[in-house]
C-alpha cells in the first residue's frame, strides 16, 4: 500500500522551481533513501509531506490525506537543523513529546538515551552538536509513526556518532512503517536502505530497490551516485 504519493508536484520559490512535476509512489514497509546533491530538492520535498510548505501545482498525498493534521499523526519528522529549545532539560522534553505525540514510547526514549549516558537533568544549551543530534533522533524515532522523514540525520557529526544514528534508526522504527532518509553521504547509509531515488535538479532522476541496482548494473548505491551525479554540483 502506498503511505506517500506525488503527482506532478512542482514548487517555486521566488521564481526558481525547486521541484519540477515530481511523480512519485513510495510503498510502506520501507527504508529509503533520497539522494541528491545539496540544494536539488530533497528539503523540500520533506517539508512539503509534513504540510511545512504548500504545492506550487500538482498534489502529494500521505496515506491518502493531504498533508494538514490528520496526515501528521502519522509522521516523525526530523528537520535538518535543530529545533529543541535551549533552556530545555531532557525530563522537559521528554514530558513534551508525550503531551504531544499519544504515539510516543517514553520508556523507549528513556532506555535510548539512558544507554548514550545523557543525564534527564542535562539541559539542550549544554550539549554539543553531535549529543543534540542524537536527542533530537531518540525522540523523533521513539514515536510509533507510519512514516519517518529524515533529513540529513548523519549531516555534521563524526563517524561514530553516524554509526549510533544508523544504528537507531534501523532498531527502533516500526517495521510496517516507512523510513525515508534524505542525505548526501551514501555511503553511510547504503547498508541499510531498500529502495534508493536520486533527485536531480527538482526531478526524479531514478527510484530503484538496492538490489536491483547492484545486480542489474554491478554497482553499489554510492558508486552509481558519483557516477550520475559526477558533473551536477
Amino acid at each position: 500500500m502506498a503511505i506517500l504519493t506525488c503527482n506532478e508536484l512542482t514548487k517555486y520559490y521566488e521564481g526558481v522551481q525547486a521541484l519540477n512535476h515530481v511523480n512519485l509512489t513510495l510503498e510502506e514497509g520501507r527504508i529509503i533513501g533520497l539522494l541528491g546533491p545539496n540544494g536539488r530538492g530533497k528539503t523540500t520535498r520533506l517539508k512539503l509531506a509534513n504540510g511545512l510548505l504548500q504545492p506550487s501545482s500538482g498534489s502529494i498525498l500521505i496515506n491518502g490525506l493531504k498533508p494538514g493534521a490528520e496526515s501528521k499523526k502519522i509522521i516523525s519528522y526530523l528537520p535538518e537543523r535543530t529545533y529543541l529549545s535551549d533552556w530545555m532539560n531532557v525530563v522537559q522534553l521528554l514530558d513534551f513529546f508525550c503531551d504531544f505525540y499519544p504515539d510516543f514510547d517514553r520508556q523507549a526514549a528513556e532506555t535510548m538515551l539512558t544507554h548514550l549516558d545523557i543525564s534527564p537533568k542535562m539541559h539542550i544549551k549544554q550539549m554539543s552538536k553531535g549529543t543534540r543530534e542524537k536527542v533530537q533522533l531518540v525522540l523523533v524515532m521513539s514515536r510509533k509513526a507510519r512514516l519517518y522523514l529524515l533529513d540529513e540525520p548523519i549531516g555534521g557529526v563524526d563517524p561514530a556518532t553516524r554509526d549510533y544514528i544508523i544504528h537507531t534508526i534501523l532498531t527502533n522504527y516500526n517495521e510496517t512503517a516507512t523510513v525515508v532518509i534524505s542525505t548526501h553521504l551514501i555511503a553511510d547509509v547504503e547498508k541499510i536502505l531498500d529502495e534508493v531515488i536520486f533527485i536531480n535538479k527538482g526531478q526524479v532522476a531514478l527510484q530503484s530497490s538496492v538490489d536491483q541496482i547492484r545486480e542489474e548494473r554491478g554497482k553499489s548505491v554510492d558508486e552509481l551516485f558519483r557516477e550520475v551525479f559526477r558533473y551536477a554540483e
